[in-house]
């Protein structure tokens, strides 16, 4: 079964310290150079396909800034 995950970066904890991002083994997240968050920070998010839903992010995140969604794709046919 394929896996597919998200996740949600709270602005008012996450402080753009990079922590989950160097954790990732999927390599899809980063920090949004686009904006700040009100406290001034780069907050991280996913900048491409690829995320499992594996929740390493979360658990090395100091401030539990990171929320985790996992999504189980079932196959058409059962048994396969």
């Amino acid at each position: 079964m394929a896996v597919k995950g998200w996740i949600e970066v709270s602005d008012m904890y996450c402080k753009g310290c990079e922590l989950c991002i160097s954790a990732c083994p999927q390599n899809v997240l980063s920090l949004d150079m686009s904006r700040l968050t009100h406290k001034g920070y780069h907050p991280a998010y996913i900048h491409k396909d690829g995320c499992t839903g594996c929740a390493i992010c979360a658990v090395i995140c100091p401030d539990a800034a990171i929320t985790v969604y996992r999504e189980v794709i079932k196959p058409l046919h059962p048994g396969i």
